[in-house]
């Protein structure tokens, strides 16, 4: 009769009066030990076919969308969701990267306690214009709106730093909507005109 690991994990070995049979040994030992190494499957749809009653504990990896997956007993839970580039905003005119020496104004996609979530960090300088040196483009800060994967469910309302010169203000509030445009409200044409925001640490909930 085979004996299992010391380590509580029913890895079985062979003794030395068992019958041999070698592939019987090899079985045993793959099918305890892959449910516990991290498996690679094409999507979570190939993966929910073949782990038909998953365990908890078990660890997988989707390459569709680089995601590792942990099920802790109930549902996948994201682990880490890869390596995500930041992409640069395309700002609308009037707005400039690296407001305040923050750095160009650029976004990606995070895992944050099993969600995704938007990550924001730069700078953008704002030039005011038209009558009486109202905020470019009433606030919208790209000429194009997010794409559809970096967009939230519902308009998610932040805060953002900004400079006290020329302002009252020492922060105003960007919406991130379902749109996926970016709009910084908060500015007026007498005592909240400031020179740039900063996006440096802020987050968004997809």
């Amino acid at each position: 009769m085979p004996l299992t690991d010391s380590f509580g994990q029913n890895t079985p070995y062979p003794t030395l009066t068992d019958k041999p049979n070698a592939q019987t040994l090899g079985q045993g030992i793959v099918e305890t030990i892959v449910p516990k190494t991290i498996m690679t499957f094409a999507s979570a749809v190939v993966r929910g076919a073949t782990l038909v009653t998953p365990v908890a504990g078990m660890c997988t990896y989707l390459k569709d969308v680089g995601r590792l997956e942990l099920f802790d007993g109930g549902a996948w839970v994201t682990v880490a969701a890869g390596t995500s580039n930041w992409q640069t905003i395309d700002l609308a005119s009037g707005f400039a990267h690296d407001g305040n020496s923050n750095g160009t104004a650029q976004y990606r996609l995070v895992n944050l306690f099993g969600e995704q979530t938007l990550m924001f960090r730069g700078g953008i300088g704002i030039t005011y214009s038209g009558p009486g040196g109202a905020i470019p483009n009433s606030g919208n800060l790209a000429n194009a709106p997010l794409p559809v994967a970096y967009r939230p469910a519902s308009r998610r309302t932040i805060v953002v730093g900004c400079s006290v010169a020329a302002s009252g203000l020492t922060a105003l509030k960007l919406d991130v909507n379902t749109s996926g445009t970016l709009t910084v409200i908060g500015t007026n044409t007498t005592d909240a005109k400031p020179g740039w925001v900063s996006l440096n640490g802020t987050f968004v909930s997809l």
